[in-house]
């Protein structure tokens, strides 16, 4: 029985027809940038709330909140754009906005002071040309970039191109450099530009109700406070902000907080679909109003604009949406004058970006029920079972549940040493955490307990709360080299 592994330029489509005239608004400008923020994705809320939730209003409502957006010109005077291919192209940005924030929330919730309107959070959402997919990829805020020419927004002197983090185009050059340097990068044309801040995802997450996410480990991250046990959790509005924010939970720092943000839009999304917010005129009303009010889009994405897209996307699920981040080659490449950034693997975020460009799925798709991917596949990963209830013949069932998963189980059940045990156990020794991250993904809301010294064979103690074992498989390498992972592969099951 083998030993379980240890921790350790295509273009497409005809040129899009020029957009009617809108009258134009004078934008507001940017504040000086400053410090950077800790915190990401406002762009979930703008996601699901304009994209999703514009179905079924009337002209006169999407009218009177059209009216409260912020207004900006990403893309005045561009020339020499990308060819556009099917589908919509948004480019989300994320600032630190919280002027309405009070002063108790901005203590629990460690928002800090005064904030500084700079952007660490940058995705592109693709939404499908038949409008039955949004592919999301998240945008390292540290990704190697170089510039084109443009005009330094502080000073006024204008700038060749030159190498800097792609987060500070926004400091030096506003919305029109940031769309301008992810179309460089990426060539990807970009149709629309979306940009929200703290205060309307708090109120989002509060007015649906909360969004439930579950973790098969405890999360504690000092610098936002957030601290949650392993398991299955509903979280408000503040409390999601620093499940969000959170970079020091593990060693992966914002690769793994990129990961923990596209999962919590994938559970917002599954929020608003099947809680029938959507369908409520008054709930609807709320959570738009909520979002709107600290909201910039570009003068092209108006009222007619969110009524197409909301009525063509009535139907739309969280088996719809894909996400993922653009594939790192290189950590902490280091730049003269620029400090430590990442750099992309250009083979695999070609790839990437064709599928948008192309408007093709980032992953091939599976059915609903099927297999949740995990790090370390079930025929590595040895299990004994113990009843840790008084339920007779429990030990064998699950046995045989996880035996028919895929799991090498000992086909021995015995019983715990306590019989009272009411949530499931995943106890495992710390050198083989990966393969017990694996097996609780098997076990939904069951508890990960470090047992040192427990040796190769992990150890299931079913609990009174057992309901049954989930299909599992390992990433499949043909598809996971970019890390995409679907809307339905991460709600709580």
């Amino acid at each position: 029985m083998p030993t379980p592994p240890r921790s350790s330029r295509s273009t497409a489509g005809p040129q899009r027809r020029p957009q009617p005239p809108v009258p134009r608004r004078a934008p507001r400008r940017p504040a000086p940038p400053a410090r950077k923020p800790r915190w990401a994705l406002r762009a979930a809320t703008t996601l699901a709330v304009v994209v999703l939730a514009s179905a079924g209003i009337g002209h006169a409502v999407m009218t009177s909140l059209d009216a409260d957006i912020a207004r900006v010109d990403p893309f005045k005077d561009m020339k020499n754009r990308p060819q556009a291919g099917h589908g919509m192209n948004l480019l989300l940005v994320g600032t630190d906005g919280r002027e309405k924030i009070g002063r108790e929330e901005r203590r629990t919730y460690r928002l800090g002071g005064a904030p500084c309107h700079c952007t660490d959070t940058i995705m592109i959402v693709h939404i499908s040309e038949n409008r039955d997919r949004a592919s999301v990829v998240s945008l390292p805020r540290d990704s190697y970039a170089v510039t084109p020419a443009h005009v330094d927004r502080t000073t006024g002197k204008r700038h060749d191109g030159h190498p800097l983090k792609l987060n500070a185009a926004y400091a030096e050059g506003g919305p029109q450099l940031t769309v301008r340097t992810v179309e460089d990068m990426t060539k990807v044309k970009i149709d629309h530009y979306l940009e929200v801040d703290f205060t309307s995802f708090m109120k989002t997450v509060d007015v649906v109700g909360g969004v439930q996410i579950c973790t098969a480990d405890p999360l504690q991250d000092s610098y936002t406070g957030l601290n949650l046990p392993a398991g299955r959790h509903t979280l408000r509005g503040g409390q999601a902000l620093q499940f969000v924010r959170a970079r020091h939970v593990d060693g992966a720092s914002d690769l793994g907080r990129m990961k923990r943000q596209q999962r919590f839009m994938a559970a917002l999304v599954e929020r608003l679909t099947s809680s029938g917010i959507l369908l409520n005129p008054l709930k609807f009303r709320d959570v738009t109003r909520a979002v709107l009010g600290s909201v910039r889009a570009d003068k092209g994405f108006g009222t007619d604009e969110m009524l197409d897209l909301g009525r063509a996307m009535r139907n739309f699920s969280p088996s719809s949406s894909e996400f993922t981040t653009v594939p790192v080659g290189q950590l902490g490449f280091f730049v003269q004058g620029v400090g430590s950034t990442l750099k992309w693997d250009p083979v695999k975020a070609e790839r990437l970006f064709q599928a948008l460009r192309k408007d093709q799925p980032l992953s091939v798709h599976r059915p609903r029920g099927a297999a949740r991917v995990v790090p370390v596949a079930p025929q590595q990963i040895r299990v004994q079972v113990e009843n840790g209830t008084r339920t007779p013949g429990l030990g064998r069932r699950v046995d045989a549940a996880l035996a028919a998963t895929g799991f090498r189980t000992t086909r021995a059940p015995v019983n715990a040493a306590t019989l009272d045990v009411k949530r499931t156990v995943v106890a495992y020794d710390p050198g083989w955490d990966r393969s017990a991250k694996s097996l609780a993904a098997a076990l939904p809301g069951s508890e990960l307990r470090a047992v040192p010294g427990l040796g190769a064979t992990l150890k299931v103690i079913a609990g009174q709360d057992f309901e049954r074992v989930r299909k599992v498989r390992a990433e499949d390498p043909g598809q996971g080299e970019v890390g995409v992972v679907r809307g339905d592969e991460v709600a709580c099951g």
